[in-house]
């Protein structure tokens, strides 16, 4: 069964804790990650991109010179894809990009990235997240002396507003709460900081 260090807000080890292994020690299947990871992009996708075609465009109605006799080519409408100012041909028009994949498959997507970030050492399990006050500056004072670099994400279990105001001015570091929590925002980050906690609460959801 995996076991990872657990720390304090000064980075000193205070214990260990135990992860069950069907949720932090799957084997990691990349194809499962990414098929979610697509998916989750793709229902983030507005779907708003709108072009005009022909009958959309102003003007058009009169043919603009005779058909024979002119020289030049046929033309039936200045509103021609081949004209200035004409419609666009097979331009985006508003669509729903979203998808669903099976709920089996988002779990299995999710313990395998969970599992990769142990396995990596990129998961952090702090005892708990103490801040005597909710600035930014002591929230960087304390990713400092935990040696955490580059992309953070932090899970929390319950609503710690306290967290959310020191760290969200911070670049790159993200808190989420465990349950609005998606593969696309573990994936996005380097480093995983959560507490004894939230690794209960994890368990709970995707044990």
């Amino acid at each position: 069964m995996p076991e990872i260090d657990v720390i304090n807000i000064e980075n000193k080890k205070v214990g260990t804790i135990t992860l069950k292994p069907e949720i932090f020690g799957t084997p990691v299947k990349t194809h499962l990650i990414h098929q979610v990871f697509v998916n989750q992009r793709a229902n983030k996708r507005q779907g708003t991109a709108f072009t005009q075609t022909r009958g959309m465009v102003s003007g058009g109605g009169a043919k603009p010179w005779r058909q024979k006799g002119t020289g030049r080519a046929r033309a039936g409408s200045n509103r021609s894809p081949l004209w200035k100012g004409g419609g666009i041909t097979f331009g985006p028009q508003p669509r729903d990009y979203s998808y669903k994949v099976p709920k089996k498959v988002r779990w299995a997507a999710m313990n395998s990235t969970l599992s990769a970030k142990v396995s990596s050492k990129d998961l952090v399990v702090i005892d708990k997240i103490d801040l005597p006050k909710s600035k930014t500056k002591i929230m960087a004072s304390v990713l400092k002396k935990l040696g955490i670099k580059g992309s953070l994400l932090i899970l929390i279990s319950k609503n710690e507003h306290y967290i959310e105001r020191a760290a969200r001015n911070l670049a790159g570091v993200m808190v989420k709460n465990i349950d609005n929590i998606s593969l696309y925002d573990i994936v996005s980050h380097k480093k995983i900081l959560l507490t004894k906690e939230t690794i209960t609460k994890i368990e709970e959801v995707f044990g």
